[in-house]
């Protein structure tokens, strides 16, 4: 019986560690989810991005990224070079 119970207990765990991290729900299609499709020399990338079932495209312009259109599914952001920090 206390078997049963830890590894019900366990599976609980795991389940909730697994959506924590998110890429369960990313890949469900449940939360929306972008991709980079294109890296440029001077570091800007090109970013698709593809909405979720319980949210809608994610707006990429705090991160200072431009919106360059939409097509199909996907919504296309351009977004700068990532500045590092040391």
């Amino acid at each position: 019986m206390l078997t049963r119970i830890l590894l019900a207990g366990a599976c609980l765990f795991a389940t909730m560690v697994a959506i924590k991290d998110g890429r369960v729900l990313r890949t469900a299609g449940i939360t929306a989810r972008c991709t980079v499709v294109q890296r440029n020399t001077e570091g800007s990338e090109l970013a698709a991005c593809r909405s979720g079932k319980l949210e809608g495209r994610p707006d990429l312009r705090r991160r200072g990224c431009l919106d360059a259109g939409t097509l199909g599914r996907y919504q296309y952001w351009r977004c700068p070079a990532v500045q590092a920090t040391h």
